[in-house]
């Protein structure tokens, strides 16, 4: 966002902050390094942010947002858990990120070789790993194509990238339905909410063009 000093980040719409990500991401892909002047930045958001997007992501260590968009401190406002779930939690981390801080959309990003969504494939409950499972099990159960049971585990990688693309979109569904705040705002279009996919090998967002939520 920095890269746009004269936008007005209480006026740009979802759209618009959504170009902005995938312009970001494009400068990731392509290995294009910004220059920083990270005291500067610090020193004008040691009172109060203003992030202009949220991103609901994996925990995974390679999946870092502001990286992955080319994005400044104080640019995005990051909930990650692993296999993105939208634990209540998560929910009311993302409803102040939107009603409080001003962010205009809401990016449900899940990645290929997730664990996450692996552990789930394999349908692994040991420890409070299994809180996380339990959210990403109906994505699990939505995935049809596949009927034969030895396939569908974390051993065949078609099964396990099509259930990341089903939980982005079974998460999607959680933030509406769990949260009043978020349905009113998507609905109203002050904020707009889409599911993506990061591909770890080629560090490209792809991102669900046919969502109704813009």
């Amino acid at each position: 966002m920095h890269m746009h000093p004269n936008l007005d980040r209480d006026q740009i719409t979802p759209q618009q902050a959504l170009d902005i990500l995938i312009e970001g991401n494009g400068r990731f892909i392509n290995n294009v390094r910004r220059q920083h002047n990270m005291l500067q930045i610090r020193d004008e958001l040691k009172d109060k942010q203003h992030p202009f997007a949220s991103v609901l992501g994996c925990s995974d260590s390679r999946t870092t947002v502001e990286l992955i968009f080319d994005q400044n401190l104080g640019d995005i406002f990051s909930v990650r858990l692993a296999g993105n779930i939208a634990s209540r939690k998560a929910i009311g981390s993302l409803e102040f990120s939107t009603e409080y801080l001003g962010s205009k959309i809401i990016i449900v990003m899940g990645h290929t070789n997730c664990g996450a969504v692996k552990a789930a494939c394999d349908d692994y409950h040991g420890g409070n790993i299994g809180e996380i499972i339990h959210l990403i099990n109906p994505a699990v159960a939505a995935e049809k194509s596949v009927n034969d049971k030895d396939k569908r585990n974390s051993n065949n990688s078609e099964f396990v990238e099509k259930v990341c693309f089903l939980n982005v979109q079974h998460q999607i569904q959680r933030l509406l339905r769990y949260s009043q705040i978020i349905k009113k705002q998507v609905k109203e279009k002050r904020v707009g909410l889409i599911g993506a996919v990061y591909d770890l090998a080629t560090g490209e967002v792809i991102f669900d063009k046919e969502s109704p939520y813009l």
